[in-house]
């Protein structure tokens, strides 16, 4: 019998056109909106000023601390510069008197120890030979009784034949964290191997302590490490970092450079503003970080900050309270008739009015609401009659989905009584074109919009299923569309009957398991069949139709990639294939 395609319903009858609303350009200031809207308008101007005087005396400050803390990282780097001079000058001094280029023991002790009495910041003075033996030094040492020739600065003062600065070190003989200079001595000519090497141990304390002086802000944190990284000086609590190195998290101060400024958290965890300089010269490799604090270089701005926040808040608390006051006293009883009304209609009572007439905003708006709920009141039979007539489509549209559904069913069912008149595979084709027939149960029960993975399994290893474990599936809940479930049905299905016939499923020990999974972050199916316990298998000397329908239908339908490997314990398959990305599409007839 043809289908009947119902014919459309009638337009609803359309309501007459509202006449426009006519209100006054100009609005009384009463209103609670109004008012609310004045003072948000009175307020914009302070906040945006506020807030540029904000960003502008914040750009501006950053700029200043930034050069600032540039200019006093540089600052103390000259500072150690001048140190290392002055050691220089005295060193080349010392190395220039008789009791130091004759070596004599005694004279050379007297001398170091008059020598190192003038420089209070120096703990030791010492002459060693080029092996690092040492010869004499200014706290009176047996010669021999300590050596320095595994020191780095020793090594690169007789490499240079010149001066050298060593990094952090624990003095042999004093005992104390100190930075060493050294200087070759030469007796005589100049351009001859050296004959020793001249040291002189400063105390880190005091280095610290004088390169405090070049701070300007008590609250400026300086840190100096030495070419291995160590720091050899520091302020505030010095002794803490003394000849340790930075922290591998403290990234800033360790990858800082040139005329870089970062902000980040010091040694001490206070927010820091911190540059650095690096010295060149017998200092290469050492390196001054200094960190302004962030809070104190800020403060004045951040406390004008808060009382201009403080002084708005004030204002805007006053004008909403105000804003307030009038509006309950202009506007609060119009509004609770309004909402009354409003729960009136809401609850199904189209008869209810405001009774609002005159000439204000309020009794306006209630009149054309009186007017728009007799309007809706007389529409609510047009309504009810559409709503029946949407009923009744609804219901034409599943008839039509049934017709169809019988009609695929008829058809499937002529191609099955056709195929078993044919010869030679007519069981096999009879078989398949059932297989196809339940798929398209299975969708016609989901009304064509797809099914899932596990119901495609369930429908067709339902039937062999006799207790116990023999079939297992294990994966998750995955929607497949109608091409997917019917080329994943017909694969599913030879899998099956292949089983049921040569393999697992052909005795009672055999075991069939069934596994999926999606792909992380993609809808890419990867399914697995695993047969095992049945007959052993033998590798098939030619491919026949049914593998050839397994791989053929997952590539050309799907793109997918087919794997079927004859193990003798079981079959195995596996397939891959790139799923829809959305759910299944509806593929049922639309009126």
């Amino acid at each position: 019998m043809p289908l009947r395609v119902p014919r459309p319903a009638a337009p609803p009858p359309s309501l007459p056109p509202s006449p426009p609303l006519s209100l006054p350009l100009s609005l009384p200031l009463s209103l609670t909106t109004r008012i609310l809207l004045l003072v948000l308008l009175a307020l914009a101007p302070a906040l945006a000023i506020q807030g540029y005087n904000e960003v502008a005396l914040r750009a501006s400050r950053d700029a200043a601390v930034r050069a600032e803390a540039r200019a006093i990282a540089w600052d103390v780097a000259e500072d150690f510069a001048q140190i290392s001079e002055r050691m220089q000058q005295a060193l080349d001094l010392i190395s220039g008197d008789a009791s130091v280029q004759t070596r004599d023991p005694a004279a050379c002790t007297a001398y170091l120890r008059r020598a190192a009495a003038r420089l209070p910041h120096v703990l030791l003075i010492a002459l060693t030979d080029p092996e690092g033996a040492v010869l004499c030094d200014s706290a009176g040492s047996p010669a021999g009784s300590y050596t320095s020739r595994d020191r780095a600065y020793h090594r690169r003062a007789l490499e240079t034949g010149g001066y050298a600065v060593g990094g952090y070190a624990v003095g042999l003989q004093t005992r104390r964290p100190s930075i060493h200079f050294a200087r070759a001595v030469h007796a005589g000519d100049a351009t001859a191997a050296p004959t020793g090497v001249l040291l002189a141990a400063v105390d880190l304390d005091w280095l610290s302590d004088h390169l405090e002086q070049t701070l300007h802000q008590a609250e400026t944190a300086i840190t100096v490490t030495d070419r291995d990284g160590l720091i050899i000086a520091r302020r505030p609590d010095e002794a803490a970092w003394i000849g340790k190195p930075i922290p591998p998290d403290q990234r800033a101060m360790r990858e800082i450079q040139g005329s870089e400024v970062r902000v980040a958290e010091g040694l001490d965890g206070r927010l820091r503003i911190i540059a650095a300089a690096t010295p060149d010269g017998p200092l290469a490799g050492v390196r001054v970080v200094v960190g302004r604090d962030h809070a104190a270089a800020f403060a004045d701005i951040d406390a004008a900050t808060r009382r201009g926040l403080v002084l708005i808040a004030l204002g805007a608390a006053l004008a909403l309270a105000a804003a307030l006051v009038a509006g309950r006293l202009f506007i609060r009883r119009p509004v609770e008739r309004l909402l009354h009304i409003a729960a009136a209609w809401q609850a199904g009572d189209l008869a209810a009015r405001t009774g609002l007439r005159g000439a204000t905003e309020f009794e306006r708006l209630g009149s054309k609401l009186d007017a728009m709920a007799g309007t809706l009141q007389r529409s609510t039979a047009a309504l009810h009659a559409e709503i029946q007539n949407g009923r009744a489509l609804q219901a034409q549209q599943g008839t039509m989905l049934h017709e169809l559904n019988h009609r695929v069913k008829n058809t499937l069912a002529t191609v099955q009584a056709l195929a078993r008149q044919s010869r030679g595979s007519a069981d096999v084709l009879e078989a398949r074109i059932l297989a196809l027939s339940k798929t398209h149960d299975l969708l016609t029960r989901e009304d064509w919009s797809g099914a899932s993975l596990r119901e495609v399994l369930e429908n067709e290893l339902s039937p062999y299923r006799t207790g116990g474990d023999q079939i297992r599936l294990d994966g998750p809940d995955v929607s497949l569309s109608p091409r997917e479930v019917l080329a994943l049905g017909m694969t599913i299905h030879e899998l099956t009957t292949n089983a049921a016939k040569y393999g697992a499923l052909s005795v009672r020990e055999g075991r069939v398991r069934v596994t999926w999974s999606l792909a992380p972050g993609a809808r890419h199916l990867r399914f697995r069949w695993e047969e095992s316990g049945g007959p052993p298998v033998q590798p098939p000397t030619r491919v026949g139709f049914g593998t050839r329908l397994i791989a053929g239908g997952v590539r050309r339908e799907l793109a997918g990639t087919v794997d079927l490997a004859f193990e003798p314990q079981g079959l195995q398959c596996r397939i891959d294939v790139p799923l829809d990305p959305g759910l299944g599409t509806m593929l049922a007839p639309t009126g």
